[in-house]
């Protein structure tokens, strides 16, 4: 059987349950990036992929520009973001806080001169049998593996003014030579590894 095209939606799904119903800023990624009362960063997606993580941020207040380098993910994200301003205030509220930049995140990031950045590279290969989603899938073909996510770690490291948040599989093994983070929060499948890059950082965990 044929798959469908590889296709990012911000209006159904998922992504509005999430929205919705998903729990707000007490979820696991906006306390990673150091949401809090009274406080919404701005943030540097520098893996946008299908955009779910940016377009929640975005939906909690947050100002997310988003770096993809693959063209046609670019187009896909593009023609979601057009669709769902179209679709409700709302909807165009939260696309509004979003910014697409089409680039090489390693080359942006120093000229974006972020406070936080979010970095969510192709996770190793599952060794459980069970199929990845289709669209994963799908989204590995267009893009590759990523094997420059420690090059682009370390640039982020160097030029965030508050923090570094690494997405990754809950029990995935950490990056050779990768420092350790300043804390970690685990999900049920995903573990953010926080690593705090400014000064004063106790203050800011």
């Amino acid at each position: 059987m044929t798959e469908n095209p590889l296709n990012i939606d911000f209006i159904a799904g998922a992504v509005d349950y999430r929205r919705r119903f998903g729990g707000g800023r007490r979820q696991s990624l906006p306390k990673a990036l150091g949401f809090r009362p009274g406080v919404t960063p701005s943030i540097v997606d520098a893996t946008a992929g299908l955009g779910r993580d940016a377009f929640l941020l975005a939906s909690l207040g947050a100002k997310v520009t988003m770096v993809e380098r693959n063209e046609a993910v670019q187009g896909l994200l593009e023609t979601a973001m057009r669709r769902a301003a179209k679709e409700s205030d709302d909807h165009a509220e939260i696309i509004a806080r979003m910014t697409l930049v089409k680039g090489d995140a390693r080359n942006l990031l120093p000229k974006l001169q972020p406070e936080t950045v979010l970095i969510d590279p192709m996770h190793p290969p599952r060794d459980k049998s069970a199929l990845v989603k289709n669209e994963m899938r799908q989204l590995r073909a267009l893009v590759g593996s990523d094997p420059d996510s420690m090059e682009l770690i370390e640039i982020a490291l160097s030029v965030a003014t508050k923090r570094v948040v690494l997405k990754w599989p809950r029990r995935g093994s950490p990056l050779d030579g990768l420092r350790a983070p300043s804390h970690q929060i685990i999900g049920k499948s995903t573990r953010y590894d926080v690593f705090m890059t400014g000064p004063a950082t106790v203050s800011q965990s």
